[in-house]
Parts: C-alpha cells; sequence; structure tokens
C-alpha cells in the first residue's frame, strides 16, 4: 500500500541517520513536518529543492515546522550512496553531475564544497536489493500507484506504459522503501503532514506552493 492524501502518513524507512537525532512522523506529533527527499547525485535538489527547505526551515523553525532531510536512490546506485551522503553532510562535498552542474553556475565555494549547510537532520532512506524478479502484477502496481487515470488511456498508450515501467523495474538494482512507499515521482520531492500525522502535499521539481501550504498548516 502506498501513502494517501489526507491518510495518515507512514513513517519514514531509514537506514541511518546521519545527522541530528534519529525521529520519524510519529515522534513529531503536533508538529507540521516538511520531509524534503533529494539524491546526492541530482543538480535540481541542490539549486532548488534543498535551499527552498533551508528557508522555510529559518522561517519557521519556532513555528512548530520540522523540517527532515531524506536521501534516496532511484537510479545512479554508484553514487547516491549512504557514502557520498556521508561527504556531503560532514564535509560538504558534492558529487557527478551535481558537482558538474553546481561548478558550472558558480553555486559552490573555490574548493568545490557547498557554500551553506544543511541545518535540520538528515537520514538515509532503506534500500533493499532487488531480485531481478518482475511480475505483472508489480508492473501494474507500480502503474497504478502513479497513474490514476491509467485506465482512461487508448490502448497503444498503455501498452507503451507497461513497457517501460517494466524495463525500469528490472534495472533497478535496489528499492528505496520510503520512496516507494509515497509513490514519488523523482527527486527533489517534498512530503508535507500536518500537526495529526495526516499526508496533505507531495510534489516533485520545484514548487512555489510549498511554503503557502505549509503556512496554512501552521
Amino acid at each position: 500500500m502506498v501513502a494517501r492524501i489526507g491518510e495518515k502518513a507512514p513513517n519514514l524507512k531509514v537506514s541511518k541517520w546521519v545527522q541530528g537525532f534519529p525521529t520519524n512522523i510519529d515522534q513529531e506529533k503536533d508538529k507540521v513536518i516538511l520531509i524534503e527527499v533529494f539524491q546526492v547525485n541530482c543538480p535540481g535538489c541542490f539549486m532548488y529543492g534543498i535551499p527552498t527547505a533551508i528557508d522555510i526551515y529559518k522561517k519557521y523553525k519556532d513555528k512548530d515546522v520540522r523540517v527532515i532531510g531524506l536521501a534516496t536512490a532511484f537510479e545512479d546506485f554508484d553514487k547516491n550512496t549512504l557514502e557520498n551522503l556521508e561527504l556531503l553532510i560532514n564535509k560538504g562535498k558534492v558529487i557527478g553531475e551535481t558537482y558538474r552542474a553546481l561548478m558550472q553556475y558558480g553555486m559552490l565555494n573555490p574548493d568545490g564544497t557547498l557554500p551553506y549547510k544543511i541545518p535540520f537532520p538528515v537520514a538515509m532512506d532503506m534500500l533493499v536489493k532487488n531480485n531481478g524478479y518482475i511480475t505483472d502484477k508489480m508492473v501494474m502496481d507500480f502503474i497504478n500507484d502513479r497513474i490514476p487515470d491509467f485506465d482512461s488511456y487508448p490502448q497503444s498508450r498503455k501498452a507503451m506504459l507497461i513497457q517501460r515501467v517494466r524495463e525500469y523495474l528490472a534495472s533497478k538494482e535496489y528499492t528505496a522503501l520510503t520512496f516507494e512507499e509515497y509513490a514519488l515521482q523523482g527527486t527533489p520531492s517534498s512530503i508535507v503532514i500536518d500537526r495529526d500525522g495526516i499526508l496533505r502535499h507531495v510534489s516533485f521539481g520545484y514548487d512555489e506552493s510549498l511554503e503557502l501550504i505549509i503556512k496554512r498548516l501552521i
């Protein structure tokens, strides 16, 4: 089962807390929670997602808003690793496409490190190694969790999507448990949970409405 808007938000599946005291959704009662989901090899996460989360943290940390960073991996499993997350948190170093893009746009210090530090707790998503066996049910569950109106698509488009999802699932070396449970589409993604632990908002990419949504829940 995947998380649904308007229902109780499931706890994060965490392999390790890299920064801050271990916590989880059920431990943050009476707080509005923003979970910023990112990959270390994701330029957009460091251009948009993480800076936005830091801004919200600074503005609302004293107003019962809890911000949590969750590093995940749904691709580039050799780069989106716990080791590279620890390098980011402990030394401010970025890698791969993130390094190249941020260096190109002058968004790094001269020594190649980030000019800012992530100030909130950060954890690594739980990754489970796949066995490579893909069933029709796995394919359809993946599609139905992400495309509610799939049944209304033309048959040719359905067939194309089914094939693409099958190929994607077959190529995945690992499954990131929180990423999958919240049916995220990619990174950066933002998850917002209200004071009662109810999932209220999930978005992918730059989200201009994020701060407004949080203000309404405070």
